[in-house]
C-alpha cells in the first residue's frame, strides 16, 4: 500500500511516516500541493493536510478527484463544519481533525481502503495533452447501485453505469465516486423512498461507523450540481427519493 503524505509540518510528517511504516505502509511525503499532484502515480491513499504553503488543501483535493478515484483522507487542525463540508464537497472520503489517535486514523484508513478496493492506484497522467477520461473502477463481483451495466434515466437526467457518466439535458455533470453511486441508487427506482440506512449500507458500507451526516452532505452537493433541490426530495425521518421537476417522464434502459 502506497500512502502519499501531504503535510508541510516536518514533525507531523515524520511521525505519520514512522507510524505508517510500522504498520506495513510504504509512504511518500510531499510538503506542497503542487508536489502532491505531481507524485500521485501508484498512490493507494492520500493523507492530505489542508494548510499547505502553495495551494489550498481543498483545491488539491478537487484536482486529485478530477483525475483519480484514489481515496483521500483530509487531516486538519480545524474542526469547523465549513471545513469538513467543503472537503467532502471537494471529493474527500473522510475528514480527521488534529490532534487524532493513531488507532482511529489507521481504522479509518483501513475502512476506506476496504470500501474502495476496486479503485485502481492512480496510473499517472495521460501521454498526450488530451483531457483525461473520467476515472473508471474495476467492478467487483457484486457492486452496489453503480456496478450494474445499465443506462438509467429520469426525464432529462441520464446516468450510464458502464462509463460512470452523468448528464442533464445532454450536458455532462462531473460527480464524485460516492455521488455517482448515490445517484445511481436513487435512479434505480425514481419516486421510491430510499431509507437512510439502506443508502448508507449500499453506497458506503454496511459496517459504516460514522455519522450519517455524510449522506446529507453528498445529497446537498448533488442538488447543487443538478441545479435544483427538487430532484432529490427529503422524506423527513425516512430518507430520500428522486423526483423529476415538472412531468418529463421516467424510465430506465437496460
Amino acid at each position: 500500500m502506497n500512502v502519499l503524505v501531504v503535510e508541510d509540518d516536518d514533525a507531523m510528517a515524520e511521525a505519520l511516516q514512522q507510524m505508517l511504516g510500522q504498520h506495513g505502509y510504504d509512504t511518500l511525503r510531499t510538503s506542497t500541493g503542487t508536489e502532491a499532484l505531481a507524485n500521485l502515480t501508484g498512490t493507494t491513499l492520500v493523507l492530505l493536510d489542508l494548510s499547505l504553503p502553495d495551494l489550498a488543501g481543498h483545491e488539491v483535493c478537487r484536482r486529485i478527484r478530477e483525475s483519480s478515484c484514489v481515496p483521500i483522507v483530509v487531516l486538519s487542525g480545524s474542526d469547523h463544519e465549513l471545513d469538513r463540508v467543503t472537503a467532502l464537497y471537494a471529493g474527500a472520503d473522510d475528514f480527521v481533525p488534529k490532534p487524532f489517535s493513531r488507532h482511529e486514523l489507521l481504522a479509518r484508513m483501513e475502512a476506506i481502503l476496504r470500501r474502495s478496493a476496486c479503485c485502481r492506484p492512480y496510473p499517472g497522467p495521460p501521454a498526450d495533452t488530451a483531457p483525461a477520461a473520467a476515472p473508471r473502477r474495476t467492478a467487483p463481483a457484486e457492486e452496489p447501485a453503480a456496478g450494474r451495466d445499465r443506462k438509467l434515466r429520469a426525464g432529462p437526467l441520464r446516468l450510464d453505469t458502464r462509463t460512470r457518466k452523468v448528464s442533464l439535458d445532454d450536458e455532462e455533470i462531473r460527480v464524485t465516486r460516492k455521488e455517482f453511486d448515490l445517484l445511481a441508487m436513487l435512479l434505480e427506482e425514481p419516486g421510491t423512498v430510499m431509507q437512510r440506512e439502506e443508502i448508507m449500507a449500499r453506497v458506503w458500507d454496511e459496517n459504516w461507523f460514522g455519522s450519517t451526516r455524510t449522506l446529507d452532505v453528498h445529497v446537498g452537493s448533488l442538488r447543487g450540481k443538478l441545479g435544483s433541490t427538487l430532484w432529490i426530495e427529503t422524506v423527513r425521518g425516512v430518507g430520500y427519493r428522486l423526483t423529476v421537476p415538472e412531468v418529463l417522464g421516467v424510465g430506465a434502459e437496460r
